[in-house]
């Protein structure tokens, strides 16, 4: 399991001169832990998000303290997309506990391939139960058997880890293959411009009767 060291701050430290020494300002709580601030390696959290995701754990090492966490939620630059802040949730490992995980799509759907339609995802992650250690990274799914318009995957048709309970409806569509339609451009009706001269004149004779009538 992935180690992060992480050494605790104040929570007076400025977060940009947290930042400017390569590191990430972060918090840890959850199960038998107290709120705590901490600062992790920028290099060394990027690394282990794109391993673990929110769904898989990994260890914090907060000065000679190891907690097992989830990476909660991430903050990050809407610019340069690069995190500025993270939370990790202390999770106890005898304890199941529910959490998204998203889909990834594998294989080829022959309805697709053989030019019937478009393949469509309907869902792009699932809600499940488990102990924290058999917690995925990610769930595939096989689309390859989309053979016909007419086919369908649901939740229940994905093939969970062992240990893994599928929290979302069983019955929720996954993926499909929407059938191919021909595009048409719509003409757009042409603009009849006599008929909005003859309504501008018709104003300014009314116009005109009115101020004659006065």
């Amino acid at each position: 399991m992935k180690t992060l060291i992480a050494t605790k701050r104040s929570k007076t430290d400025k977060l940009s001169d947290v930042r400017a020494k390569g590191m990430i300002p972060a918090v840890v709580y959850g199960a038998s832990v107290e709120n705590t601030p901490i600062s992790v390696s920028s290099i060394d959290f990027i690394k282990a998000f794109k391993d673990a995701g929110e769904s898989s754990t990994l260890v914090v090492d907060i000065e000679g303290k190891k907690v097992d966490v989830l990476i909660h939620d991430v903050q990050f630059d809407p610019v340069k997309s690069h995190p500025l802040h993270a939370d990790f949730l202390a999770v106890d490992m005898n304890k199941p506990i529910e959490v998204s995980i998203e889909l990834e799509f594998t294989g080829v759907s022959q309805a697709e391939k053989s030019g019937l339609g478009s393949l469509m995802k309907v869902l792009h992650e699932v809600e499940i139960k488990g102990l924290p250690k058999d917690l995925p990274h990610t769930i595939a799914v096989d689309i390859s058997p989309l053979a016909t318009l007419a086919d369908q995957i649901h939740a229940k048709d994905i093939v969970l880890p062992a240990g893994i309970t599928l929290l979302t409806d069983g019955m929720e569509v996954v993926a499909l293959v929407a059938p191919a339609k021909a595009e048409k451009e719509e003409e757009a009706a042409p603009v009849d411009l006599s008929a909005i001269e003859v309504e501008k004149k018709g104003k300014k004779e009314e116009e005109g009767a009115g101020e004659e009538a006065k």
